[in-house]
């Protein structure tokens, strides 16, 4: 007897390899949309492209630190915020159906791993920004 149960398409179903021409676009589209919507909140976005999925990595500015939290580091300040400044915060993974459908994965940090989330609509799939917009959640809370 068939489980009965929710069954919707897989975010990875009909996605496609982004193609090598439009990279530099959807990268500059990315860096655009994050300086715009939240600027002050990094020193430089890093976006990588790997067959149909495209990462996106903010650099930050490093914190405020203590005297006492530096000596339990064992770093000096300068080597404090050289690490800080060299560590990305992985904000999301991108999936590739077109330039303006796109699934996401959020990566989470307690696992270590991306995990395919709904976009704000609700659906597996949208625009760019809207995926930028979940991984963001990141740069809000720096």
């Amino acid at each position: 007897m068939p489980r009965k149960g929710w069954f919707f398409p897989h975010p990875r179903d009909k996605c496609v390899p982004v193609p090598k021409d439009k990279q530099e676009a959807i990268r500059q589209r990315i860096v655009a949309y994050i300086a715009e919507k939240y600027p002050g909140t990094h020193e430089r976005i890093e976006v990588r492209f790997r067959g149909k999925y495209c990462y996106v990595d903010a650099y930050t500015p490093p914190p405020s630190i203590t005297d006492g939290g530096l000596k339990s580091s064992g770093e000096t300040r300068k080597e404090f915020e050289a690490r800080w400044r060299s560590s990305p915060t992985h904000l999301c993974r991108l999936l590739h159906h077109s330039t303006e459908e796109w699934g996401c994965a959020f990566y989470t940090y307690s696992n270590e791993r991306y995990e395919v989330c709904a976009m704000s609509s609700g659906k597996f799939t949208g625009p760019l920004e809207e995926g930028l917009d979940i991984g963001a959640t990141y740069l809000q809370h720096q």
